[in-house]
């Protein structure tokens, strides 16, 4: 055993979606015991109060960024010897870079543990108040790169939309796609001025586009959830205009509803934007 109470070793640990209140006790407890521990600072971000609490709940970190994560060679050099501790704003495991990470202790002989969290995915999803089996593939809506703009976010959306799926919407956290600085995240005007960029350019590249497509890019509802498992935490309903319109929040993803089933458009209109 190590000073710190645990073997060598790699050990994932979910904070939770923001509030370090939603940290379990099995994860504060893993993260005291390691000998080093690390905030991996781009796939999420803590809010900055809950930030300045951290080192008072499990003790002194440092904070990995895109390349110590993927190129992982001073993290796992430590943690042949030691016991380290990578905490994951949410769940772990929910970005590839994550589960390199396993692979790499799997080629090196490295113990490698997943602590779990609470996922602001499942957040989402639930606090939306629509059905779970509802909803298709997920998608990541990214920043548009210098004149580069991938239309496959929208496409995917649409096949979810075509298929009566409802789509789980994740924006993009980092403008330069580089993982180096701290990330600003995507705000709501900006993806919805991305999402009718994308069907722009369906329409200049194919002549045409579907009729479905069509129909949801200029009246589709939205909820957009904002700054989930946080004191901030703000859920609301409207076309994507009226998201448009939103500026308050930190971290925001947006559901794109099919057709509704059930009790899903009360849910829905019960969140209605108010201006």
């Amino acid at each position: 055993m190590t000073d710190g109470g645990l073997p060598p070793g790699l050990w994932l640990i979910g904070l939770g979606p923001g509030d370090l209140g939603l940290m379990t006790a099995d994860a504060i407890e893993h993260a005291r015991a390691c000998d080093y521990r690390f905030l991996e600072g781009y796939t999420a971000t803590l809010p900055d109060d809950q930030e300045g609490r951290l080192e008072g709940l499990v003790g002194q970190w440092n904070r990995a960024m895109r390349p110590m994560v993927e190129d992982p060679s001073e993290i796992l050099s430590l943690a042949t010897e030691k016991s380290v501790a990578l905490m994951v704003v949410g769940d772990p495991m929910q970005a590839t870079t994550h589960v390199d990470l396993e692979s790499h202790c799997a080629e090196q002989g490295i113990d490698f543990s997943v602590i779990p969290g609470l996922s602001a995915i499942s957040l989402a999803v639930s606090l939306s108040g629509l059905q779970s089996y509802r909803f298709g593939r997920q998608v990541t809506l990214p920043f548009a790169y210098g004149d580069y703009l991938p239309t496959s976010p929208l496409e995917m959306i649409d096949s979810n939309y075509t298929n009566n799926l409802h789509t789980l919407v994740l924006l993009d956290l980092d403008p330069t796609g580089m993982g180096v600085e701290t990330p600003k995240p995507m705000q709501p005007k900006q993806a919805v001025e991305i999402l009718k960029a994308m069907f722009e350019k369906l329409v200049e590249h194919e002549g045409s586009v579907r009729e479905s497509m069509t129909t949801a890019i200029a009246n589709w509802d939205a909820i957009l959830l904002s700054d989930l498992g946080t004191a901030d935490q703000r859920i609301v309903s409207g076309d994507l205009d009226d998201i448009a319109k939103l500026s308050d929040g930190r971290i925001h993803c947006l559901i794109l509803p099919a057709e509704f089933a059930g009790l899903e458009r009360e849910a829905y209109e019960r969140r209605r934007y108010q201006a």
